[in-house]
């Protein structure tokens, strides 16, 4: 039976996977990974469009200020009052859903060789990270 597990600090270093090797591939393909995304990321635009959430286009959003700004009172009223902090915490996440709803996400024209090289990072970095994971043969000197 051969040992293939380095010993650092006098545990055993077993790589990615619970296999030995593969660490080198795995942070390859992580990197590809984040510059693929970061390169897809660049290319988009995001702009926002008029208020549809909880009313009509064109509509105030006025109305989902309600629950923060009473939920602000309440809190300034009593400090720990439960309805309040529920008030507060609700109405920033119902503008928060509300500005997220509005988005409108586009991708920018670009070339065909920069769209296949972006995705083709992507593509390439998952398949060496899981590469990596998988268990490697121990060398043979």
């Amino acid at each position: 039976m051969t040992d293939t597990g380095a010993s650092v600090g006098g545990k055993k270093f077993v790589g990615p996977g619970g296999t030995p090797g593969g660490l080198g591939e795995t942070l390859v393909g992580l990197v590809m990974i984040a510059v693929g995304i970061y390169i897809v990321f660049d290319h988009v635009t995001v702009y926002t469009s008029f208020w549809r959430f909880l009313g009509s286009p064109g509509q105030s959003f006025g109305i989902t200020l309600l629950p923060l700004l009473v939920g602000i009172g309440a809190l300034f009223f009593n400090g720990s009052s439960v309805l309040g902090w529920v008030l507060l915490v609700g109405g920033v996440l119902l503008i928060l859903v509300g500005i997220l709803m509005n988005l409108d996400i586009y991708f920018r024209p670009t070339s065909l060789w920069n769209t296949i090289f972006m995705f083709g990072l992507i593509g390439g970095g998952v398949g060496l990270f899981a590469r990596g994971l998988r268990p490697h043969r121990a060398k043979v000197a």
